[in-house]
């Protein structure tokens, strides 16, 4: 069976979720979406590429921080809606500066916990905003 862009299952805006684990230690890192032109950008660069549905742009993920992600594997689920990429991750993930952007956690009584070591500032990274 060979790949086929086409074949997946986008949303009415032409989008699908990436969940992006890490490949070594299976940490979810994030979650974006692509569209076709980003899976096949993907495919072709062996880097994350999404796109901004806030921007309404592509980004290659790390490519302003330098924190670039390698695919490793895509994978797609039974409904052909959802995809898995795993990645070697370089650096942090999250542009708050932690390795992923699920570092927030929510402790049974309520609270909020922050959890991970942040791994840079992202004020210099990325500027003041």
């Amino acid at each position: 069976m060979i790949f086929n862009a086409d074949s997946l299952k986008y949303n009415e805006a032409g989008l699908i979720p990436a969940i992006v684990q890490d490949v070594a230690g299976g940490v979810v890192l994030m979650m974006a979406y692509m569209n076709k032109e980003a899976v096949e950008k993907t495919l072709a660069t062996g880097e994350t590429w999404f796109w901004s549905r806030s921007r309404r742009e592509f980004w290659h993920k790390g490519a302003t921080s330098g924190n670039v992600q390698k695919v490793r594997e895509i994978l797609y689920d039974c409904d052909r809606d959802t995809l898995l990429v795993k990645v070697e991750q370089r650096g942090a993930a999250c542009h708050e500066g932690y390795y992923t952007c699920f570092h927030y956690r929510v402790e049974p009584e309520g609270n909020v916990t922050v959890v991970g070591e942040k791994l840079f500032e992202p004020e210099e990274v990325y500027g003041k905003k």
